[in-house]
């Protein structure tokens, strides 16, 4: 297991659409599902995708067990392993909320998500997985499924007042959040 750098926003690989996952139970994915884990706990993230470490492959982790520093008010979502993910909304509501992103270090921007989806797609060991979620749940696996598409959450912000960087928008949040 190894912690890996994550890209950065401005990397064209952020930009590409990933491969999905032809293999499953391997043990190149396995520890790309380790390394992916590791190097998220190390920075405090609330998920991680494969593309964000370089790897050309639909593979994200997101979840924690514990409250996190950089979204101390957020609900805990499950640890989830999510392997060529399908995301669709349950109904047309939307809601804006704050987003940051270890890619895009320093900043945070109100993005809209569907409220309400539904997402399938596989576990490491190729096992079927098919949650229905809302609420902060849904915005991260959104999220971090964004960046095997290609997308970065800036390219979602409708309103440009409401991005900038985290210790000028909140800053009693600190130095817990200054790298996001």
């Amino acid at each position: 297991m190894s912690i890996h750098t994550i890209l950065k926003m401005g990397d064209p690989r952020l930009l590409k659409i990933a491969s999905p996952v032809s293999q499953f139970d391997t043990d190149g994915l396995h520890l790309l599902v380790r390394d992916l884990w590791e190097t998220m706990r190390s920075v405090n993230g609330a998920g991680l995708a494969a593309p964000q470490i370089g790897v050309d492959l639909q593979v994200v982790v997101f979840g924690s067990e514990q409250r996190n520093p950089r979204y101390p008010d957020r609900p805990l979502v499950p640890l989830t392993v999510l392997v060529n993910p399908v995301i669709t909304s349950v109904g047309d509501a939307e809601e804006e909320d704050w987003e940051g992103c270890l890619s895009v270090p320093g900043l945070r921007g109100k993005v809209p998500r569907w409220q309400r989806v539904r997402y399938t797609g596989f576990d490491p060991y190729g096992d079927p997985i098919d949650r229905e979620v809302e609420g902060f749940h849904a915005r991260v696996v959104q999220h971090e499924c964004d960046h095997l598409w290609g997308k970065l959450y800036p390219m979602r912000v409708r309103d440009f007042t409401q991005f900038g960087y985290t210790e000028v928008l909140f800053p009693e949040l600190g130095a817990a959040d200054a790298d996001d």
